[in-house]
C-alpha cells in the first residue's frame, strides 16, 4: 500500500470516526482494582494451585485508552474477565464509584456489565441466526427497550459504520472486518462507560486491523468512555494512553519499563 493510499484512508477513517457520535457515556465513575490476586486449582497437582495474578493495581479511567499485553498465558485474558464482572477474583477489591463490584450476586454484576460495558471479541461472538441488525439492537432489548426503540438506535449505530447495506445480512454473510464493526456497534449501542476488547484485531488482515485499531480509540475522545484491550500487537498496544504489560504475575508499566522484556 502507498503512502498517499495510505494517508488517503488515514483521512476517510478520520471522516468516519467524527461521524460516529452518540451521547456521552451515562456514568461518571472510574473502575479500580485494589490489590487483586487470583489462581486456578491445579488439576495435576492439586495441592498446588496455579498463581495468575499477584497484588495487581489498576484504575481504569473514563476518556483514557489502555493497553494490556504480554505473553501467552501470563494472565492477560484472566484479568480482562475479571474487569468485565465475569469473573470473581480470589482476593482483592474492585470499586466502581462507591460500589463494590466483586462483592455483588451474579445477577448483579451480569445487569451491571451489560448498563455499564460494551465486549468486543477477537471472534466477534454474533449470534448466526440474527441479522447484524438484530445483533446489535439485541442488547437494547434485554435493557428493556422497545423493539421499536432498540431497532432504530442498532440502524443509526450501523449507519454511522457504513454498515447500513449490511443491516439484513447474517454474520456468514459479511467480511471479518464487517463483523467485527457490527460487534463494535453493539458494544456501543447501550452508550457504555467502560469499552473492553479482548484480541480485537486477531482474526484480521493487516490495512482491516488498522481500520478498527483507529475506530475503537476514536470512541475515548467522542464518547467519553475508558477503552481497555488485550492485544499481542505491540504496535497498537503502544497507541493506548496507558500500556500495561503482564509479567510473573504482576503489571509493568511498558511506558516507564521498556527495559523489561514482557513481548508476547
Amino acid at each position: 500500500m502507498s503512502l498517499l493510499t495510505a494517508q488517503a484512508n488515514k483521512k476517510e477513517l478520520t471522516k468516519l470516526a467524527q461521524k460516529v457520535f452518540t451521547p456521552v457515556a451515562k456514568s461518571v465513575a472510574n473502575l479500580r482494582l485494589i490489590e487483586l490476586s487470583h489462581s486456578f486449582h491445579n488439576l495435576a497437582n492439586p495441592q498446588q494451585d496455579i498463581h495468575i495474578l499477584k497484588g495487581v493495581n489498576l484504575e481504569i479511567k473514563l476518556g483514557y485508552s489502555m493497553a494490556l499485553s504480554g505473553p501467552s498465558g501470563c494472565g492477560k485474558s484472566t484479568l480482562l474477565q475479571i474487569i468485565a464482572g465475569n469473573l470473581r477474583p480470589n482476593s482483592g477489591e474492585i470499586w466502581w464509584g462507591e460500589q463494590r463490584i466483586d462483592l455483588f450476586s451474579d445477577d448483579e454484576r451480569a445487569r451491571w456489565r451489560l448498563k455499564n460495558l460494551g465486549l468486543v471479541f477477537q471472534d466477534f461472538r454474533l449470534f448466526p441466526h440474527l441479522t447484524a441488525l438484530e445483533n446489535v439492537a439485541l442488547p437494547l432489548e434485554l435493557l428493556g427497550e422497545t423493539s421499536r426503540t432498540a431497532f432504530e438506535q442498532a440502524q443509526d449505530l450501523l449507519e454511522q459504520l457504513q454498515l447500513t447495506s449490511r443491516a439484513n445480512h447474517r454474520p456468514e454473510m459479511l467480511s471479518g472486518g464487517e463483523r467485527q464493526r457490527v460487534a463494535i456497534a453493539r458494544a456501543l449501542v447501550t452508550r457504555p462507560a467502560l469499552l473492553i476488547a479482548d484480541e480485537p484485531t486477531g482474526n484480521l488482515d493487516y490495512e482491516t486491523a488498522q481500520q478498527v485499531e483507529e475506530l475503537l480509540l476514536a470512541q475515548v475522545a467522542l464518547r467519553q468512555v475508558g477503552l481497555v484491550y488485550v492485544t499481542h500487537n505491540l504496535q497498537f498496544a503502544d497507541k493506548a494512553q496507558e500500556h500495561w504489560g503482564l509479567y510473573q504475575q504482576q503489571l509493568i508499566n511498558r511506558q516507564q519499563q521498556g527495559q523489561v522484556n514482557v513481548d508476547p
